[in-house]
């Protein structure tokens, strides 16, 4: 029991920083329609940022939040509004070269990023990398808690932010109906890029949580598009709330199946969950939620 309830532990609090890489995701395709193919390597882009401001100049991981944060939004809403606003408005150009375009950017930011700090493994080590804390006799990761509340509390605020601003009212008019929200009065091209640079700042968020219990290297961006597009379809297609319980779902699948399993099929489990979403819940959990 005390060995499930530590798998179940861990893969929550894995789970709440898949959360916020899903809702990322998940924003962009509900409102431009696109997979963006990117959106791993941005989170490797902030990792690295966390990695200067910390191995340079001595900020502590979480205090780069506030760095990382703006850092990615203005990239995501430079890379929309340079690189793939055109190819939306350019109506003779299929909906696939945009993808494209996120592939190309991902290749790039995987190469600059090998160009400046080589493919050698680094990582930020503090003084409570290792620390944990116990329940009873089940051991907790301090770094992963703390990661887990900041994690939720962005959660939380997005949602808010998504229900009670005319900003949010706006992305979600616009992931709802795109047509529908332009006839409202709703300018398309600003909330575009506002969305992808929300998503990405999200994105910044849970890479530079997860560097002090994790380590980076120009390819990490990814497996984790990978966890991210499986986020999305789990939890449904621009559903905030979805990805929430899609990235809870991943977490835990990939505990049980690594502590279960073997540490080498935590993978192949989040993907076999996808397929049988996939068949059987198509919409993912987006038929039981609000937004």
């Amino acid at each position: 029991m005390e060995v499930f309830l530590q798998t179940l532990a861990a893969g929550i609090l894995k789970g709440g920083l898949y959360s916020l890489i899903g809702i990322g995701m998940s924003l962009i395709m509900g409102v431009m329609g696109i997979i963006n193919l990117a959106h791993g390597q941005l989170m490797m882009v902030a990792m690295y940022i966390t990695f200067v401001c910390s191995h340079y100049f001595a900020i502590d991981p979480y205090v780069s939040l506030f760095i990382t944060m703006p850092s990615l939004f203005f990239l995501g809403v430079t890379i929309q509004k340079y690189l793939l606003n055109p190819l939306i408005e350019a109506d003779t150009i299929l909906p696939e070269n945009q993808v494209l375009m996120t592939v190309g950017i991902a290749m790039v930011l995987t190469e600059i990023a090998r160009f400046i700090f080589s493919s050698d493994y680094k990582s930020v080590t503090t003084s409570y990398s290792n620390s944990t804390f116990f329940i009873k006799n089940i051991s907790i990761s301090i770094p992963l808690t703390v990661a887990f509340c900041i994690a939720v509390s962005f959660t939380i605020f997005i949602y808010f932010f998504l229900l009670k601003t005319d900003v949010g009212r706006s992305i979600r008019a616009t992931a709802q109906d795109r047509e529908a929200a332009l006839l409202m009065g709703v300018d398309s091209k600003k909330i575009t890029a506002i969305t992808f640079g929300i998503g990405s700042a999200l994105v910044a968020t849970a890479g530079t949580l997860l560097m002090p219990v994790y380590y980076l290297f120009p390819d990490i961006g990814s497996p984790f598009t990978r966890k991210a597009f499986v986020i999305t379809i789990i939890g449904g297609l621009g559903s905030t709330v979805g990805a929430i319980l899609g990235g809870l779902t991943l977490g835990i699948a990939e505990s049980f199946g690594a502590t279960y399993v073997g540490m080498a099929y935590d993978d192949m489990i989040g993907l076999i969950i996808f397929i049988i979403v996939l068949i059987y819940l198509p919409g993912g959990f987006k038929h039981w939620t609000k937004i």
